[in-house]
């Protein structure tokens, strides 16, 4: 399907896709058995199933938004630094992650997360 798609088109897709909330562009960029992980090895996800059910939440927040800080590639490897607006139960507000996306024949095959600064919006 895009086999020939470089690591950071393939990843820029999915903000792309995440940002739009197109769980299917989105699912679609990521393989069928693809892992999210808490950086190092905590498993949040693994497959497609589990994967919808994970966004489909997210994607209820109603000020959700990925702002693509700085992007490294590295081979395979794709380094972003995003600031993300959310929804938390405290209330609205951001947070800095770093996701770094593993991309295998077109597609992700892991993904890592590491939360940064979050911040509470004032009320």
């Amino acid at each position: 399907m895009m086999n020939s798609a470089a690591p950071e088109v393939v990843v820029q897709r999915q903000l792309d896709a995440f940002n739009a909330r197109d769980i299917v562009t989105l699912l679609a960029v990521y393989a069928d058995d693809a892992q999210l992980l808490e950086h190092p090895d905590k498993l949040l996800a693994r497959g497609s199933a589990e994967l919808r059910a994970r966004f489909t939440v997210r994607f209820q927040e109603p000020n959700l938004h990925a702002a693509l800080l700085k992007r490294i590639v590295a081979g395979t490897l794709v380094i972003d630094h995003e600031k993300v607006t959310r929804t938390f139960p405290e209330g609205p507000g951001e947070i800095e992650l770093v996701m770094i996306y593993d991309v295998q024949d077109g597609r992700i095959t892991r993904a890592w997360t590491i939360a940064g600064t979050k911040t509470i919006f004032a009320r």
